[in-house]
């Protein structure tokens, strides 16, 4: 998967924590987001993927402290985040978070996100609005898709997961290494990257956060019709399932 050049000279390894923002068109809320997430964890490192964005985003972003890299064009949410995971890789991080840049995910969830990861519970954590106290539910037809995927995971992995759509996560040195392959997608990256990391062993939980409504910006989920994300990711699904299951680093079959 082409991107930036982030082959920055490897450090020692790190308990600080890097926070991958993947962002299309978010001049208006990248400030807020990025400063969301240094209150949030003060110690983390904040990266900033902007993935061809036509406005200021790139400026705004660095304007707020953040390290950004820049697609010099439109590549994909997924290819988005996986130029952060090869960051995360080269440079040592153990534990790993990824937020949208509209705002939607609020950075106060961000502690107790990553806790699971941090502590050792599990490989990945996964935000879901469906748990805990948060009020914001998606609109009919995305609700929708979240049971689908909800259904299929269920179906094809035998595990229950709430919110599966979710891009709010946080997970481990070895999961950021793991989804730098190839096999991770450069466009949507949902129900059926959770499919792959189950498949390969590796520990996910779920952790109630707190979700918005977009305010600003272009979502980097929107501008493709609805139909064809739901046939992209079923197409995913059912090729993935077909492959022989993938293995994590240290595993032997």
């Amino acid at each position: 998967m082409s991107g930036p050049d982030c082959s920055e000279k490897p450090a020692a390894r790190t308990d600080r924590t890097l926070v991958v923002v993947p962002a299309l068109d978010e001049q208006e809320s990248i400030d807020a987001v990025v400063s969301g997430a240094r209150a949030a964890l003060p110690d983390c490192d904040i990266v900033v993927v902007d993935d061809g964005s036509t406005d200021a985003t790139a400026r705004e972003a660095r304007a707020a402290g953040a390290k950004v890299f820049r697609h010099p064009e439109n590549l994909g949410y997924g290819a988005a985040l996986q130029t952060g995971y090869k960051y995360a890789v080269r440079r040592g991080y153990k534990v790993v978070a990824q937020m949208d840049a509209d705002g939607q995910h609020d950075p106060s969830s961000l502690p107790a996100l990553i806790a699971p990861v941090r502590n050792g519970e599990a490989d990945v954590a996964l935000g879901s609005r469906f748990i805990g106290a948060s009020c914001y539910r998606p609109p009919l037809g995305r609700l929708a898709g979240v049971r689908l995927f909800s259904w299929i995971i269920a179906a094809a992995i035998r595990w229950r997961v709430t919110d599966p759509t979710s891009g709010f996560q946080a997970m481990n040195g070895a999961a950021a290494r793991f989804l730098s392959g190839d096999l991770f997608p450069s466009d949507y990256a949902d129900a059926d990257v959770l499919i792959l990391l189950k498949r390969a062993g590796f520990r996910l939980v779920e952790v109630p956060v707190v979700m918005h409504p977009s305010f600003h910006g272009r979502s980097m989920h929107r501008g493709l019709r609805p139909f064809y994300y739901v046939f992209r990711m079923l197409l995913a699904i059912f090729v993935g399932m077909l492959r022989k299951a993938p293995l994590r680093e240290g595993v032997s079959s």
